[in-house]
C-alpha cells in the first residue's frame, strides 16, 4: 500500500482531517505531518487574541496519523480492503509545549502491539525546531468491514 493511499481510506474530511502526509510506514512504525492552519476555527476562540491549539486535537492529530494510518496499513496486509470503522479506546497523553497558528508538526508513532483488532502505539509529536510537543499512549479498535 502506498502512503497516499492511507490517507484515502481515512474516515475523516476537513475540517476534521490533520494528516497531510505519511513520511515513513512499516509493519511497526509510522509518521506523518500535518500544519495547522491559522484558518481553523477552533483558534478564534482558543485563547482570546493568543491562539493555541487544543490538547485534544493534538491528540487527535497524533491518534490520526499513530494509530489510525498505522492500522489501515497493518489491515492492508491482512488483506481488508474497506476503510476501518475506528474507535478510540484509551489515551494518556502529556503535553509538554504549546502547538501555535501556522505550525507543523511530526508525528512519531511506534507499534507496542496489534492483537484482536486492538492497536496500542507509543506516539510523539515534534514541532519544527525537533522539540517534543507532546508524548504518550494511544490505542485504538479497529472495525473490520470486510477481508476482501
Amino acid at each position: 500500500m502506498n502512503k497516499e493511499s492511507i490517507i484515502s481510506r481515512l474516515p475523516f474530511s476537513n475540517p476534521f482531517l490533520f494528516v497531510d502526509e505519511i513520511l515513513q510506514v512499516d509493519d511497526s512504525s509510522i509518521s506523518g505531518k500535518f500544519t495547522f492552519s491559522p484558518e481553523l476555527e477552533f483558534y478564534k476562540g482558543h485563547f482570546n487574541n493568543h491562539p493555541v491549539t487544543p490538547g485534544v486535537i493534538l491528540t487527535e492529530c497524533m491518534a490520526q496519523i499513530g494509530v489510525v494510518c498505522l492500522g489501515i496499513h497493518l489491515l492492508e496486509k491482512e488483506g481488508v480492503k474497506d476503510t476501518p470503522g475506528i474507535a478510540l479506546s484509551s489515551s494518556e497523553i502529556e503535553y509538554l509545549k504549546p502547538v501555535y497558528p501556522g505550525e507543523t508538526v511530526i508525528v512519531k508513532s511506534q507499534k507496542i502491539y496489534f492483537r484482536f483488532n486492538k492497536l496500542k502505539c507509543k506516539v510523539e509529536m515534534f514541532n519544527s525546531d525537533n522539540e517534543r510537543v507532546c508524548t504518550g499512549k494511544i490505542a485504538g479498535m479497529l472495525l473490520r468491514k470486510d477481508k476482501n
